[in-house]
């Protein structure tokens, strides 16, 4: 291991524990998503039916659908209190690479986003009839599914943390590329329940979320670096 590599280890490890460190001390944010997860899917059978046959077709776009809304509304305070402090500043002044402590942020938001997100939906999933046969590849396809999610929403993020209310033109420039990670997602766990074959969709979500790693920290440090010029 050469001494570069070494430091970039240690960047990311130390980057990572501080994220999870400042996430701690906010448990509130941290809870958001889950609580709008549980409430929506709670208040779904009141709103449309209570047919277990009804629920049962609906339920896997459902939860996509949420889990995907539930990510957003974590988004726009991604960079915002690095932005207000000044240490976003820093990161980018900083010797390491700019794309690599950006991973390490988003990393931890897909940690405590992405994961509890996936790992309450299958418990979600019993709510709304959804069959045995998807739950599998329910948290599959959302284990995978949300970390794109993650790293295309830091792409908005970055570009509107100069902004005070941000939240809106945030929804409006990551939603198109939402659509394919839902549509994929979705259509994976709806074969699952009647049969069909999923290694394609599966897969497909796997080449994207290596394409947005490849991708998204070159686009969201070019974008950090613009808003604090700005």
């Amino acid at each position: 291991m050469t001494v570069e590599t070494f430091s970039l280890r240690r960047a990311f490890v130390a980057g990572l524990r501080r994220e999870l460190v400042l996430s701690y001390r906010h448990k509130g944010d941290l809870a958001n998503p889950l609580i709008f997860f549980l409430m929506v899917v709670v208040f779904t059978p009141l709103g449309i039916s209570e047919d277990p046959r009804m629920l049962t077709k609906i339920a896997p776009g459902m939860l996509w659908v949420i889990a995907l809304l539930a990510t957003l509304l974590s988004l726009d305070g991604l960079f915002r209190s690095d932005y207000d402090d000044g240490s976003l500043e820093q990161m980018v002044l900083s010797p390491q690479p700019l794309g690599l402590l950006v991973l390490t942020k988003v990393f931890a938001h897909w940690l405590l986003t992405g994961v509890p997100l996936t790992l309450l939906a299958p418990v979600l999933g019993v709510m709304l009839q959804m069959p045995g046969d998807g739950y599998g590849v329910l948290v599959l396809s959302l284990l995978v599914g949300t970390g794109s999610l993650s790293l295309i929403g830091a792409i908005g993020a970055a570009l509107t943390v100069g902004l005070r209310k941000g939240g809106l033109l945030l929804s409006l420039i990551i939603m198109p590329f939402y659509v394919p990670v839902l549509i994929f997602g979705s259509g994976a766990v709806k074969n699952a329940i009647e049969g069909f074959p999923v290694g394609a969709e599966l897969a497909i979500l796997c080449a994207m979320l290596v394409g947005w790693c490849m991708f998204a920290p070159l686009a969201i440090a070019g974008a950090l670096k613009i808003s604090v010029r700005a």
